[in-house]
């Protein structure tokens, strides 16, 4: 990396862009009128930043990242606790793409990271909100509002409006339906919606990542094993001896880490696993 006054670097930079000089800012970097980039803040090579684009210090971009106008990255945590001098930051994965008014805020932990994944896909004014860890290839829709410190594994699609809880735990392959509240765990490759309200799995996520015909078995009847009745963690336990595949042992291994509680289906759905996205 470079700094900001690099000649390299110099002509794809407006003039009315505002960088502080301990920026550092990769090759081939484009930043456009009235951005602002302040102190202690790295940019990889290819990035793009659109009109009026912020990176607070602490913000660490990887590789061919693009900012749009009016997001906002490594802006102080809302947490009445927080010093702002406090040694913070975002880190942001290579490929990833914050659209209009997105807004992540920085950790709050001495030297911690709030991290989005790489290829990632922050649509216009979602929230990303203090030390949350959102994983690769994630899809998060507009307007959608995530508290501190979920976290949110590889490839979960979130559908505009919804909103999550503290603390909460977001599966990989997970879907996660328009305007859904979500205020306890959801288990990896399965589709909730509405209050919390789990349908099966996610197959047609699954089978377009090319998941076989016999590992989307196995997760059905691990479903339908876990969600027969009780407590989850006990039955997720019980059934261990039926997980042949990593996907299988991934998905029973959830529920015994959880410790907000995990999403179930609605009483008067049937448990088979079989929710089509």
């Amino acid at each position: 990396m470079s700094n900001a006054t690099d000649e390299e670097n110099a002509n794809m930079i407006h003039p009315t862009a505002i960088i502080d000089p301990t920026a550092k800012l990769g090759a081939n970097v484009a930043i456009g009128p009235y951005a602002i980039i302040e102190a202690d803040v790295e940019i990889g090579d290819g990035c793009v930043l659109q009109a009026h684009a912020v990176l607070r210090r602490g913000t660490v971009l990887g590789k061919k990242v693009q900012v749009d106008s009016f997001a906002v990255v490594a802006g102080d945590p809302q947490d009445f606790k927080f010093d702002p001098a406090t040694p913070t930051g975002v880190r942001i994965g290579d490929g990833a793409m914050l659209r209009e008014g997105v807004t992540v805020h920085r950790s709050t932990k001495p030297g911690g990271f709030t991290t989005v994944g790489t290829g990632s896909l922050l649509m216009g004014h979602c929230h990303i909100g203090h030390d949350c860890q959102v994983g690769n290839n994630v899809a998060i829709g507009n307007s959608v509002l995530l508290a501190g410190h979920v976290v949110m594994f590889d490839n979960v699609f979130v559908s505009g409006g919804a909103g999550f809880h503290q603390f909460v735990r977001v599966g990989e392959g997970v879907m996660v339906g328009g305007g859904a509240r979500i205020a306890m765990d959801i288990p990896h490759y399965t589709l909730v919606v509405e209050r919390g309200e789990l349908y099966g799995l996610n197959l047609v996520g699954l089978k377009r990542r090319g998941f076989d015909a016999a590992t989307l078995s196995e997760l059905r009847a691990l479903y339908k094993a876990v969600y027969q009745g009780g407590s989850l963690i006990k039955r997720a336990e019980e059934a261990a001896p039926l997980a042949k595949t990593e996907a299988g042992k991934k998905f029973l291994s959830f529920f015994v880490a959880s410790k907000r509680g995990i999403h179930r289906p609605p009483q008067n759905v049937n448990i088979d696993g079989a929710a089509e996205s």
